[in-house]
């Protein structure tokens, strides 16, 4: 219930005038049935504007410490990830990573959608970085088909190192779906996952228009 309340009451309205967002290219998200949806990552409020723009129910994997602050700015930051369909996940055990993608395979079990950034963070720069092989892991294991998403304008509705949020328009191409399955009798092969996942991030590149790194993003960033 509190998700389409923040999609339809508390939060979507405001996204709206906000950020101006438009959508093309919805009519490649299946309305039934598992799906990932793949995207390129600018600011937090990716999540957000997608929430608001696909008909269908979302859910994120996030990091933990959105859901585990105290006291009363604590408990709203927890209602506000929630409502926003994202679930948490420690990070900083070893199994980590792992205990993400069983995450994802649940909610793809189910039926559900997955949404996730193949870059592993946010962009420290706005290009476009190397993705990380966990979703084509998970669509290889569940043979969901990964619907890719590029996501634009939305840096400068929520500038990353700035709490003010900004008027402007924010812009959601959603890509034909990218069918893997030929992928997965390897798919215990390293280089077919990375080849999979190569192939993925030359789809978001493409459309993006963003010049791409072949390094992780969070490496970019330890770095910095």
């Amino acid at each position: 219930m509190w998700y389409w309340l923040f999609k339809y009451v508390f939060i979507g309205p405001l996204l709206r005038v906000v950020g101006r967002p438009t959508i093309e290219g919805a009519e490649h998200i299946p309305k039934t049935g598992p799906v990932i949806l793949a995207g390129n990552h600018l600011t937090v409020a990716d999540s957000f504007f997608l929430v608001l723009l696909v008909r269908r129910r979302i859910t994120f994997v996030a990091k933990d410490e959105y859901f585990t602050a105290p006291g009363i700015k604590g408990r709203m930051q927890r209602w506000f990830f929630s409502s926003a369909g994202q679930v948490p996940i420690d990070r900083s055990g070893a199994d980590a990573a792992q205990s993400a993608l069983n995450t994802a395979v649940s909610i793809l079990e189910r039926g559900g959608v997955w949404a996730i950034y193949p870059e592993g963070t946010r962009s420290p720069d706005g290009r476009l970085y190397k993705g990380k092989t966990g979703v084509i892991r998970v669509a290889l294991e569940t043979g969901a088909h990964v619907v890719p998403i590029v996501t634009s304008g939305s840096e400068k509705v929520n500038p990353v190192g700035s709490r003010m949020w900004r008027f402007g328009k924010v812009h959601i191409k959603v890509c034909e779906p990218l069918d893997f399955a030929r992928y997965r009798p390897l798919r215990e092969r390293q280089c077919i996952v990375r080849a999979a996942t190569d192939e993925l991030m030359s789809v978001l590149y493409t459309s993006s228009g963003q010049e791409y790194v072949d390094r992780y993003a969070a490496d970019v960033k330890a770095a910095s």
